[in-house]
């Protein structure tokens, strides 16, 4: 497919859809890119002129992402990958260079949240073994499967997600909370090894509403280490998010009032980090609601 800039728009496919004026032909790879935020992320990069890798370990999910993007008149790949696996993330970068000739940026994405006491040990252990696989060795993996390639060019962007969970341990995160706080160790370990030739950007969400991420959790007595006296006001909140029963106020991200981000409110600030000249890099992103109930 061909595209044409044109101050700020791309003729694509014949359609003209606006771009962002640094992502045009980027090739940006996604993990964890099946559903949820990370769908949202292939779509809003795609939009700004981006080429999208979209991978998942649910495969027939990848390809649906990659025909989003390519439906809406973009250029998209889907594949099937199990971030802990190296040997997959390494024959999918391979794949993305063979079809678009260079990966741009990295997004470290693929992600669980399995939420639970130390109390719990027994019912969380295999959750928690699969926590530390994907969370640490998928973002280690990710990483590695990029370097030579970004660091041979002289450029690249790698983009991981971390947690507002990974500032501290709280009482029912301990597990998560350290693999989150790994992945602002390694981002920053990476940066000072790449300076001048791989942009690093590690992303902090707070809790967000509609990824997927709440049916990892093991006990759901656990998030109150998160929201600690504002327990039975984040509960009543979901129960009635739940219900589509929040007042105008609770769904107006112009209102201080609004208390949970939407995937499309944290995609909307990567893709504002991605679309960034070479030159300048946007590190460390915490996105939080003006009126949530995070302590963290």
């Amino acid at each position: 497919m061909s595209t044409e800039q044109r101050g700020g728009t791309v003729s694509a496919a014949g359609s003209e859809v606006v771009r962002g004026g640094h992502l045009v032909a980027k090739v940006v790879v996604i993990t964890g890119a099946g559903g949820g935020f990370g769908r949202a992320l292939a779509q809003q990069t795609a939009a700004r002129g981006a080429h999208v890798v979209a991978l998942d370990v649910d495969g027939d999910a990848a390809a649906a992402t990659a025909k989003a993007v390519s439906d809406a008149g973009g250029r998209a790949i889907g594949l099937g990958v199990d971030v802990t696996r190296r040997d997959d993330l390494r024959s999918a970068i391979a794949t993305a260079l063979e079809q678009f000739g260079q990966v741009d940026v990295m997004v470290n994405n693929a992600g669980v949240m399995p939420l639970a006491f130390f109390a719990d040990h027994a019912a969380a252990a295999d959750a928690w073994d699969r926590c530390i696989d994907i969370n640490i060795k998928g973002v280690v993996n990710g990483i590695s499967a990029v370097y030579d390639h970004m660091v041979e060019r002289g450029r690249g962007h790698v983009v991981n997600i971390s947690s507002v969970y990974g500032n501290r341990g709280t009482p029912g995160s301990a597990v998560y909370s350290a693999t989150k706080a790994a992945v602002v160790v390694l981002s920053e370990s990476l940066r000072l090894e790449a300076q001048g030739k791989i942009k690093v950007t590690v992303v902090r969400p707070t809790g967000v509403l509609g990824t997927g991420l709440g049916g990892g959790v093991i006990n759901p007595d656990a998030i109150v280490g998160a929201v600690a006296h504002q327990i039975d006001r984040f509960r009543d909140r979901i129960g009635r998010a739940m219900a589509s029963d929040l007042t105008p106020a609770e769904m107006d991200d112009d209102d201080t009032r609004y208390w949970a981000i939407t995937p499309d409110d944290l995609v909307a600030q990567i893709v504002y980090a991605i679309d960034q000249p070479w030159g300048i890099t946007i590190n460390d992103i915490t996105i939080r609601a003006t009126g949530e109930d995070y302590v963290i």
